[in-house]
């Protein structure tokens, strides 16, 4: 049996990703293997997952993934491990819509048969913390609510009302009372959290970290409560579109795919990798912002990040900037997503107001309007031939971005219809320009592995 445990919040904001961090790395200092695991789209807080524990974490989604790929991601992933811990997404029933759990940590808490540990910011409240874990508990009673870790505690008297106030009302037990502490805040930006890779995070902030979590929560008892309804048997994967999914074993490398990643592009879900990977892909890392030259590889793949943080960077290093649009116009396939097509557009405008120039194959700036942020659940398909496939190929992902795209001329080839929540008809997006393919969207390729092996035969057709 998989021991996994879930960590929930009320709300957005009340320190989930503070708190599992201060887990993993306690339960580090025990000589655990902690396998991490993040619900919803996101690449920050998995990447600080990773970390501590040494190991990627994988991004679980009810909505851009099937229930079979969430299971198998986590049967697998965990196998080898001492415990899955799994941090949810905003508020522990939020998700894709008011009306179900669809997208929701609770609905993958369900799926996995594991309990979960709820996050309470107890830092204005006292007996009130009581009615909201009973509304909890009570708003869904086929969800395990098992537990309570509360958040900002102001000290022992506080910690007692806050225990009493479970007593007599609630089944959940009150396992933690972390007190608030400025030192414990992570640095944030216009799109959440300053990512692990730049923060220059020194040692001494997870071990006092690890160390409160220690003294402020019962480790032993949360430890006892870990488990769920998964095994795994080598062997007998669950599968999805016929595909292998959770970590499926690398084909012999047949092709080279180029992987943007530093500072500046680290936004990449780790299953999209193995399934690269898989299909037959051998993986080069590069840097826009570092190397001169790019390796020599079939294709490029170029993730999210923030390269409008580090936009004068990238525009001093004209000699990458002059490789990349050399390889596009040598028909060779490109694909890109979000901070990937920032790059690969004229220029970024940043938030001073300050124009930079990019790679120049896309025909637009793009200008920094953090208050304008985009964000919404997206499923395109395809309408023309692209690296990614033929006409009629579906993928889920999602988009979130602060940045706006000067309008692209008609005479660009929009080859995605894209249907999201909030709007109707579907809308034309995702540019190819000659074999390069740039969108704002991050697609997950567990919502449609064909989407891995099409790109991987796109190199293969090297002109």
């Amino acid at each position: 049996m998989i021991r996994a445990l879930v960590l929930a919040g009320v709300a957005s904001g009340v320190g989930k990703t503070t708190v599992t961090l201060g887990l993993l790395e306690a339960f580090r200092r025990r000589g655990l293997t902690v396998q991490p695991f993040k619900v919803g789209p996101d690449f920050i807080d998995p990447g600080w997952h990773a970390l501590v524990t040494g190991r990627p974490s994988y991004t679980l989604d009810g909505w851009m993934c099937s229930r079979a790929s969430v299971v198998a991601t986590v049967a697998k992933q965990a196998a080898q491990a001492d415990l899955a811990l799994i941090e949810g997404v905003m508020g522990c029933f939020d998700g894709l819509e008011a009306k179900s759990e669809e997208g929701s940590t609770a609905q993958v808490a369900k799926w996995l048969g594991a309990p979960v540990v709820l996050v309470v910011d107890a830092g204005a409240m006292a007996r009130s913390a009581g009615a909201v874990v009973l509304g909890f508990e009570r708003f869904d009673p086929d969800l395990d609510l098992a537990a309570v870790i509360f958040n900002r505690v102001g000290g022992e008297s506080h910690s007692r009302w806050l225990r009493e106030s479970l007593e007599g009302h609630c089944r959940s037990l009150p396992l933690g009372f972390i007190p608030a502490r400025q030192t414990l805040a992570l640095p944030e930006r216009h799109l959440g959290l300053v990512t692990a890779a730049e923060s220059g995070s020194k040692p001494e902030f997870l071990d006092e970290l690890g160390r409160i979590v220690e003294e402020s929560v019962d480790l032993d008892r949360l430890l006892s409560l870990a488990r769920s309804t998964l095994t795994w048997e080598t062997g007998t994967a669950p599968s999805f579109a016929g595909y292998p999914v959770g970590n499926p074993v690398a084909a012999p490398p047949s092709t080279r795919i180029g992987v943007a990643r530093d500072v500046a592009f680290q936004f990449y879900y780790p299953a999209n990798f193995d399934l690269l990977r898989a299909a037959g892909a051998e993986l080069v890392f590069w840097s826009p912002l570092r190397d001169a030259a790019l390796p020599e590889v079939d294709g490029l793949y170029l993730g999210g990040g923030y390269p409008e943080v580090y936009a004068e960077a990238l525009a001093a290093n004209e000699p990458m900037r002059w490789a990349v649009r050399r390889f596009a116009a040598s028909g060779r396939p490109i694909y890109a997503e979000c901070g990937g097509l920032m790059y690969l557009a004229e220029a970024i405008e940043d938030e001073a107001g300050r124009c930079h120039p990019m790679v120049s194959l896309l025909p637009a700036t793009v200008r920094m309007r953090p208050k304008r942020l985009a964000l919404d659940y997206v499923e395109v398909e395809t309408s023309r031939q692209t690296p990614l496939g033929p006409p009629g190929i579906i993928a889920r992902g999602h988009e979130f971005h602060a940045s706006w795209m000067d309008d692209v001329p008609a005479s660009v080839p929009r080859a995605y219809a894209v249907r999201t929540r909030r709007e109707g008809a579907p809308r034309a997006e995702g540019y190819l320009v000659g074999n390069s393919l740039l969108s704002y969207f991050h697609l997950h390729f567990e919502s449609n592995p064909e989407v891995a092996r099409h790109l991987v035969a796109s190199c293969l057709r090297r002109p």
